[in-house]
This record gives C-alpha cells, sequence and structure tokens, in this order.
C-alpha cells in the first residue's frame, strides 16, 4: 500500500471495517431467522392440524350417532325385531316416517339405506323420499356389510366415493355424479348381540369441506384426510379425492412417531404434518403438506431486507469516505463565501446548515447576527419611509398650524362671548386633534394620549350623531402608563364611523376598553354598526397578511396591522372579528413598548 492516497486508504479500510461484517451478519441472521421461523411454523400449524383433528372428530362422531337415536325409539326398534311382514301397511308406514325423520335430521345426508335382517327387506330414502320394499338376499355381497358381520363391528366408514343406489332402490339417473362419504352401521338387540338390520348414511362433503378449508392456506399449501391406507377422503386437490395415494411419503408418514417430518423429492420438497383422528376413528389422518418456498418466505424476506438496507448504508459509507478529506475545509469556504457577500452588501444568507457540530454552531450564529442586521437596517429604512411619507402628506395639507391655531383661539374668544360654550367646546377638541395629528416629534405615545386624542374626536362624533350615537371607554389605569405607537386607535373609530356608522339606521354605540394581562396590553375597539359577512372577513384577514401597499392613501386597518409588525415583530397580533348587520370589533395585543423603546429609540435617532 506503499504510495497510495490517504482517500485510497480510507476506503479500503472501510471496505474491509463494513463490508465483510455486513456479508457475515446477514448470512448468520438468515440462518438462525429461518430455523426460528421454521419451528415457529411447524408448532402453529401443527396447533392448527390437532384443533382441526378434533373438530372432524367431532363431526363424525355427530354423524355416527344419529343411528344411536333409533335406540331410544321402541315402535321402529320392534318393526326391526318383529319384520315388516308381521303388520305390512303400519310398519311400512313406521319405517318410512322414522327414515324421513333421520334423512332430515341434516342436510348434509344425500342417501339413507336400511336392511332388516328379519325378512331381509330393504328400503332407501332419497330426495326427501322413502322408496318401496325390496328384498335383499345377498346382503353380504356388500363389502362394509359383510366386514362388519365378520369382525362383529358397529361401525366402518367407506372413504369418498361416487354415490351410488342401494338394492337399486334409488333413482340416480338424473343426478349429477355427487361424492359422498357413507357410514355404515349395525343395529343389534339390546341386552343380545342378535342382528336386527345394518344403517347406511351418506353424506356429502360439504361439512368436511369447510372444516378442512379453515386448516390450509389454498394458494401455497396441501391439504389431506386419509385413511391408513392411504386412501383419500377430502383433498385440497380435488382430483385425487377418493383415491388410493400411492406416495412414498405416505408409508413414510404413518411409521413416524413424531409429528412433522422433512421430505424432498421430485414433486415436493418442504415439511409434512399429520394428526390421527380420535376414536372411533383413529385410522384417519389429517396430513399437511407445507412447501419450503412457502416455510423460508418470512426468512428470505428478513434476509432480503437486510441486504436493501444495508446496501444503502454501505454506498453511503463510501461517498463519505471519498468526501471527507473535505469535510472540514467545506464549511469553512462556505462562510468564507457568505462574509464576502455581506461586505458588498448583500445581507442574504446563501446556506441553510452546515451540520450539527461547530461548523454548525458557527453557523447558525453568522446567519443570526445577518439576519439581525438586515432586520434592524429593514426596520430603519420602512420607520423612515412611513415617517417621511406621513410628514410629506401632512405637509401636503398642512395650513400654517400657527394661523390656525390662532383662528381657532379667535372663533373660541368670540363664541365665550357670545356665550355659545359647546361650539368654543367643538373647537377645543378640535384644535386639540390638529395638534396631536401635527406632531411629527413623537412617534410612541403613553396610551393616555392616544385616548385623550380618541375623546377629541369623539366629542365632535358626539356633536355630529347627538342621540344616534353613544361609545364608552373602559381603560385601565394601569394600561395608561403604558406606551404605544402614536395613532394606533383614532385611526379603528373613525373606521367604525366610515364602515359602519354612517350607513347603519338606528343608534350606533361604541366601546373602546385597554386592558394588562400580565406583560401583554389588550385593546379592543366593538362598534354595533353593520358589520361584513364571512367571506368578506375572511378577504380582509387574508389581505392583511400581504405586505403593506405604501400608494394606499387611507389610513386603515393594514396600515395599523403594518406598523405594529414594524414595532413588535411576532409580539403583536390583530384579530377581527365581525357578524354582518350585527357587529365588528378589532382586538389588538401586544407586548409593553417599554420592553422595547430603547432599540426603537436608537432606530428612531438613526
Amino acid at each position: 500500500m506503499k504510495g497510495w492516497s490517504i482517500r485510497k486508504k480510507l476506503i479500503l479500510f472501510f471496505l474491509f471495517a463494513t463490508v465483510i461484517p455486513f456479508l457475515i451478519s446477514t448470512i448468520f441472521t438468515y440462518q438462525y431467522t429461518k430455523e426460528t421461523v421454521k419451528n415457529r411454523f411447524i408448532s402453529t400449524n401443527y396447533q392448527v392440524i390437532k384443533n382441526g383433528s378434533n373438530d372432524l372428530s367431532d363431526y363424525l362422531n355427530e354423524i355416527a350417532n344419529i343411528t344411536k337415536r333409533l335406540y331410544g325409539y321402541h315402535p321402529f326398534i320392534k318393526v326391526l325385531d318383529e319384520g315388516v311382514s308381521s303388520d305390512l301397511g303400519a310398519n311400512q308406514l313406521e319405517i318410512s316416517r322414522t327414515l324421513l325423520y333421520l334423512y332430515n335430521t341434516r342436510p348434509e345426508i344425500e342417501q339413507l339405506h336400511l336392511y332388516i335382517e328379519n325378512g331381509h327387506d330393504s328400503y332407501t330414502a332419497y330426495n326427501s323420499k322413502v322408496s318401496s320394499r325390496g328384498k335383499y338376499d345377498d346382503i353380504y355381497t356388500q363389502p362394509y356389510y359383510s366386514y362388519l358381520n365378520k369382525n362383529h363391528k358397529f361401525l366402518v366408514i367407506e372413504p369418498t366415493h361416487e354415490i351410488y343406489s342401494y338394492n337399486n332402490l334409488s333413482t340416480l339417473i338424473d343426478s349429477l355424479p355427487n361424492q359422498v362419504i357413507s357410514f355404515h352401521q349395525r343395529i343389534d338387540e339390546i341386552p343380545s348381540d342378535k342382528l336386527l338390520a345394518y344403517l347406511s348414511l351418506d353424506i356429502n362433503m360439504t361439512q368436511i369441506q369447510s372444516i378442512s378449508q379453515r386448516l390450509y392456506n389454498e394458494e401455497s399449501e396441501d391439504f389431506y384426510l386419509m385413511n391408513n391406507k392411504g386412501k383419500v377422503l377430502y383433498s385440497s386437490d380435488s382430483k385425487v379425492i377418493g383415491k388410493n395415494e400411492n406416495y412414498a411419503w405416505v408409508k413414510a408418514l404413518t411409521s413416524q412417531k413424531d409429528h412433522s417430518m422433512e421430505w424432498e423429492d421430485k414433486s415436493f420438497s418442504g415439511v409434512l404434518m399429520y394428526e390421527k383422528l380420535k376414536q372411533p376413528f383413529e385410522d384417519l389422518y389429517i396430513v399437511k403438506r407445507i412447501p419450503y418456498s412457502v416455510l423460508y418466505e418470512d426468512a428470505r424476506k428478513t434476509a432480503l431486507m437486510n441486504v436493501l438496507i444495508g446496501l444503502p448504508f454501505l454506498c453511503m459509507l463510501v461517498i463519505a469516505t471519498l468526501f471527507i478529506s473535505v469535510r472540514f475545509t467545506q464549511p469553512i469556504n462556505v462562510l468564507i463565501r457568505n462574509m464576502k457577500e455581506v461586505e458588498k452588501g448583500s445581507f442574504e444568507v446563501r446556506f441553510k446548515s452546515l451540520g450539527n457540530d461547530e461548523f454548525g454552531v458557527l453557523g447558525r450564529h453568522f446567519t443570526s447576527m445577518v439576519e439581525t442586521i438586515n432586520d434592524l437596517i429593514e426596520r430603519k429604512f420602512r420607520l423612515e419611509l412611513e415617517n417621511k411619507s406621513t410628514q410629506l402628506k401632512v405637509l401636503q395639507s398642512q395650513i400654517n398650524p400657527h394661523f390656525l391655531y390662532n383662528a381657532f383661539q379667535s372663533i373660541g374668544t368670540l363664541a365665550l362671548k357670545h356665550k355659545a360654550v359647546e361650539v368654543y367646546s367643538l373647537l377645543t377638541s378640535l384644535s386639540h386633534i390638529m395638534r396631536y395629528s401635527m406632531n411629527m416629534k413623537e412617534d410612541i405615545v403613553s396610551l393616555k394620549q392616544e385616548v385623550d386624542h380618541v375623546k377629541a374626536f369623539l366629542s365632535l362624533q358626539k356633536q355630529r350623531f347627538g342621540s344616534k350615537f353613544e361609545y364608552e371607554l373602559n381603560i385601565e389605569k394601569e394600561a395608561e402608563l403604558m406606551r404605544i405607537p402614536k395613532m394606533i386607535l383614532q385611526p379603528l373609530v373613525e373606521n367604525s364611523f366610515k364602515h359602519g356608522f354612517e350607513t347603519r339606521t338606528g343608534s350606533g354605540k361604541l366601546l373602546i376598553s385597554a386592558g394588562l394581562n400580565g406583560e401583554e396590553l389588550i385593546l379592543t375597539v366593538s362598534d354595533n354598526g353593520k358589520g361584513i359577512g364571512e367571506q368578506e372577513l375572511n378577504q380582509l384577514k387574508t389581505r392583511l397578511q400581504q405586505s403593506y401597499n405604501q400608494t394606499d392613501e387611507h389610513i386603515g386597518l393594514q396600515n395599523i396591522y403594518e406598523r405594529l409588525r414594524i414595532y413588535y415583530g411576532d409580539h403583536a397580533s390583530m384579530q377581527i372579528s365581525s357578524q354582518e348587520n350585527h357587529d365588528f370589533t378589532v382586538v389588538i395585543k401586544l407586548t409593553t413598548i417599554e420592553e422595547k423603546r430603547d432599540s426603537d429609540e436608537s432606530i428612531n435617532r438613526g
């Protein structure tokens, strides 16, 4: 590695330090996950087929126990014992009634066959009908009846087969081929062992299919219900139902002591599980085959997920290695470039973040410093621009203030000589309004000064509207000392007259209140004017959020809101609410001007 660059060495080191451990970890995880998943899968599925074997055993027992009901029905047993010929009419009626009763006990019963030993009589019930009497002398040519007789068994199950006619008594010509399982049972006299009859019940596969389908996944697993000779009673593969399975795994499975085994041949590769049914069906097995492709699917997905997650990180490590040589110089270069831009007068930071380390802290402080400088410059510029604009408007509309004040004084003196005190009061209010408005030396005033100015304005409006207008002032003493920007309240009051009272019929009322909530000053101006609708209110709120239009020649809500934002930033808010033909309310919340006076005065002085 002599002569290699640091970059190559770092790349090689990181590859050995990350790729090899990653590969070993992935292989180990896959093997471990595969065995864990297999064991859990086998355990879970064995429990499923065990519960399924119980359900199938219970169901088959229900069918087998149908015959036992007959032992408690003495008229029918008497007919079996004495033979049908002893009273042909009554006994045949009794047989028909009993067979139809049994036929209708379960919807899955397709056919019943009754053979009576005394007289060798035979009957079937099929399609809800009972056949006529037939003779069945060669009864033991039927292999299952012969098996019951020779082994003295009480029950034998004939595996799945196509339904057939017993003793040619059932008409099956018009019926479609229907697979059934037959329960052949011997009926003896109690307490002796005298044979009375044989009863066969053919049941369709609906219930067995319903129970079995809950025990396997049709898309990925194989299921068999078979006897110990390999005859399939039911299967997920309908082609093998009723046939003998001669696969080698059948013999191997029945010789196993465990309930599962692994099997692999040309047709199948995976795990087989089985469970015997309970007495008296212990020669029946439930078998479930699960391919390895299904068994290890979760393990493969986990391994693939690990690889997919790990590969991007490996790529990121390689990329990080390539750029690690410039990691410490790049943030410095970024800061230098931005400092040069600031030197040129561009107060705009051209990066979002330099990270979370010391460079990141330095970058955030630099960004904060530039934003503060930019904000101070912008606030000073906007205040100066607004003041110049206001001064210009005042100068444009001003008519020698001293001349006006002297004229007001002369008119007031004349009014007093003529004892017109009310005229003198109105002139005094007007004079106070003009002095307050034309005083450009103060931009920050006490709330009391602003309220006195509003009182003078309201006294003139009261003279104008008379009894049609009332106003109420609720100003807390503590709030009067608070300092606020000049001309904040008066435009709101004037707005109430311009848009609320002048076009309204009936008496108008104006409420002005001010109070402190901790360090927050709350000013409220509310009138009962015509108000505005919800749509117009939303439009007004939207316009307030837009930049102030310097060409706007009236002092309105947008002007006030913009001035508050200049002085207070995010520490001031204006809330507007209104109901059409009912009211209009403006609530201003701001932190006390004392907290910001120093900075504002410095701006004004600048």
